[in-house]
């Protein structure tokens, strides 16, 4: 799993090709992400790239950009 997967599927789920011009966006802040897009995420990076990551392990505040979550997912391969 490289950087810019993790990336690419953000815009995916966001529909807005903004997390790859800026990855320091706050995806919450601006909308680009709400609760079904987190979970519909964290099923997402289960299935492509087999890490489970818990909701409740899901801070906002420490995965709010798409550089943020990259680190986080890196954090728990």
């Amino acid at each position: 799993m490289e950087k810019q997967d993790i990336i690419n599927l953000l815009a995916e789920i966001c529909q807005d090709d903004v997390v790859k011009e800026d990855p320091n966006i706050d995806l919450f802040e601006t909308g680009l992400l709400d609760s079904f897009g987190t979970i519909n995420f964290l099923v997402e990076v289960d299935e492509r790239f087999g890490i489970n990551i818990p909701i409740t392990e899901f801070n906002r505040e420490e995965w709010n950009t798409p550089n943020n979550i990259a680190e986080k997912l890196a954090e728990h391969q």
